[in-house]
């Protein structure tokens, strides 16, 4: 009896365990689609589109998605893709999908430590770890999944990220990431930001407004462009000084507020707000930071 019983907790376990990595591994469509193929419509975009009509059943449908501008790398500007690569993920180009440097820096863990230590850190201070995701989560948590900041969520984000680093490129991950990213309130994409902020195409973007772009990216819907700017403008001035080789400390950054910004169409020039001059260099330097690869 008792080893029949031993054997059933066994099975049990056994059949939660598959359950659960099953679940971690599962999405739709795979990792590979996005080789040859543009999104039409992100978890991301049908989570603001339910929220937008009361949850009404059309608001899960494709039709109710905003379309999506593809961009291609090739006719992205490099100074953008450097921009955003700076100020969200710095090491973008070595890590595979996680960046456990980075994870350890905003969790405040030291080298050393013990195991039970460090997990007992980690978890204390695991609000943290929002701003520690890669641009290849962030394409996960665009693609497939929420903004919520569930551990269980942040754990599916980090296998989705690993399973999109093993089947697609560096550059194909930039590409998407740019072309689904929201930049605003029913703005996606770099090509629909540059246009409905500065009234230009996305090749036709100066180094300022690439800058402020890469600085709207972690709170869209509550700094940018035309709504509450001098938060974003804060953060632009540091990417344009890390840009021109200041050894500046850009902080990591989520959004945190869930009230929408007012949608202000730009067909002319920049708003007054993006027409302030960058804070001089000199002023922006950080000695206290040590130098960090931004490529």
């Amino acid at each position: 009896m008792a080893d029949a019983k031993r054997r059933n907790v066994r099975r049990v376990a056994l059949g939660t365990l598959a359950a659960g990595f099953a679940w971690l591994l599962a999405v739709w469509p795979p990792p590979v689609w996005w080789r040859d193929h543009w999104p039409q419509c992100t978890a991301m975009m049908r989570l603001r589109t339910d929220r937008r009509t009361g949850g009404r059943a059309d608001a899960v449908s494709q039709s109710s998605c905003p379309p999506v501008r593809p961009s291609a790398l090739t006719g992205t500007p490099q100074v953008l893709q450097r921009m955003v690569i700076i100020a969200e993920d710095s090491r973008f180009r070595t890590h595979h999908g996680i960046d456990p440097e980075e994870i350890a820096e905003a969790l405040g863990l030291e080298r050393g430590k013990g195991f039970g230590l460090a997990i007992a850190t980690a978890w204390r201070r695991r609000d943290r770890l929002r701003g520690a995701s890669t641009i290849t989560q962030q394409l996960a948590k665009n693609l497939y999944l929420s903004p919520s900041r569930n551990p269980l969520r942040k754990l599916k984000e980090a296998a989705t990220a690993l399973q999109l680093e093993l089947a697609l490129s560096k550059d194909r991950i930039l590409e998407l990431y740019l072309s689904v990213a929201e930049w605003g309130p029913r703005i996606w994409g770099a090509d629909a930001a540059s246009r409905v902020y500065f009234g230009v195409p996305l090749s036709r973007i100066d180094e300022e407004q690439a800058a402020a772009l890469a600085a709207t990216l972690p709170h869209p819907r509550t700094s940018n462009p035309t709504h509450r700017p001098q938060r974003m403008l804060a953060r632009r001035n540091l990417i344009l000084a890390r840009y021109r080789g200041v050894d500046v400390y850009i902080p990591p950054e989520e959004e945190t507020d869930s009230i929408p910004a007012p949608i202000v169409p730009l067909l002319g020039p920049p708003p007054e707000s993006l027409q302030v001059e960058p804070a001089p260099l000199d002023t922006v330097r950080d000695t206290t930071t040590t130098q960090v690869d931004s490529t």
